[in-house]
């Protein structure tokens, strides 16, 4: 009976942290994208010819009522942002105007589709490569085993 309870265990622990890692337990409407760095070396497209290390965390709560979307870097004391005409479906599918003359801090992207930063021509955002959550604390960590981003 005991080895019953501790394989459920085991199971639902393991698929908590598979659903932590694949972020898609956070708070409501927010989206954080892992960003990673390049360091002594360059991007050659997604693959860095250096160390890859993690860069910050760009997070986006996106209001599905008020049609806006506050964003921020985790941990920075940069003041947070706010894009206040946008169409929000849901956290991971937004599109905001750009309002970068009205005097708020520059940030990764202004729309989001799928879970992820759209890139525009022309719209003048933060140059950025991401990696998954998992991969993000991974590097972290101090384990430089990733040398490529995923997007």
């Amino acid at each position: 009976m005991f080895a019953k309870w501790a394989i459920a265990g085991v199971i639902v622990i393991a698929l908590g942290i598979a659903l932590w890692g694949s972020d898609k337990i956070t708070y409501e409407g927010e989206r954080t994208i892992y960003s990673v760095r390049c360091e002594q070396g360059n991007w050659e497209g997604l693959a860095c010819k250096g160390r890859m290390v993690a860069g910050e965390r760009y997070r986006f709560r996106a209001s599905v009522s008020k049609q806006e979307v506050l964003y921020w870097i985790v941990g920075s004391s940069q003041p947070s942002g706010k894009f206040s005409r946008c169409v929000v479906k849901d956290r991971g599918n937004w599109e905001c105007e750009d309002n970068a003359g009205a005097g708020q801090p520059a940030t990764i992207t202004r729309s989001m589709s799928n879970g992820r930063p759209k890139r525009e021509e022309g719209y003048h955002s933060i140059p950025f490569r991401a990696v998954p959550k998992w991969v993000w604390w991974v590097l972290d960590s101090g384990l430089h085993v990733y040398s490529k981003a995923g997007y």
